[in-house]
């Protein structure tokens, strides 16, 4: 199978797990975008990678439709005391990190993708939203939660841990790309 050739390279950028499903199987809620709207992260109206800048959940749900095939990925921390945000941020820190290592790895692989990291881009101190256009949309990377899709549901549907246990947060990210457009570029490497 040719996801098979991603294999090795996926766990070599830092993935604790990973699996695949199709954009077609997620349900994308507008419930999921109003907790956004409550702001408890405090990034709402504030960047491109957050709503309302992302756009609609219709426009995301769209977007995520032109691929068949979703790499689902989680990556863990471990905390020492459990209410520690100096913790959590630096394992957040970590996961944008593995999320834009792995966007790299893949890159060349994948042509046209879209890649989904929790909480946001971090790229700029300061993000030009609203009002300039984003000064790097190649790495660009929304939140899943932004685009409606609730992730415990995405996690159980590709086969990944939600909850891996006490003294532990596990973030989630997701490639979408075409196999038609993997089997391509790996035709052309033969």
């Amino acid at each position: 199978m040719v996801l098979d050739f991603l294999k090795d390279r996926i766990y070599e950028t830092g993935v604790a797990e990973y699996g695949f499903l199709n954009p077609s199987e997620i349900e994308f809620r507008q419930v999921i975008r109003n907790i956004c709207a409550d702001n408890t992260c405090g990034r709402y109206g504030t960047t491109w990678a957050c709503p309302p800048g992302v756009g609609t959940v219709e426009e995301c749900r769209q977007r995520c439709l032109q691929y068949d095939t979703m790499l689902v990925f989680s990556c863990l921390t471990f905390l020492n005391d459990p209410f520690d945000l100096e913790e959590m941020k630096k394992g957040m820190e970590e996961f944008k990190s593995t999320s834009r290592n792995l966007e790299s790895t893949l890159k060349p692989y994948l042509g046209r993708h879209l890649t989904l990291s929790s909480e946001g881009c971090n790229t700029c101190k300061g993000c030009t939203y609203p009002d300039a256009p984003c000064r790097f949309p190649e790495s660009l990377h929304h939140s899943p939660e932004s685009y409606g899709i609730l992730v415990n549901e995405l996690a159980e549907k590709s086969g990944l841990a939600y909850d891996n246990g006490t003294g532990t947060i596990t973030y989630f990210g997701a490639v979408l790309f075409s196999r038609v457009d993997l089997c391509n570029s790996l035709s052309a490497d033969i």
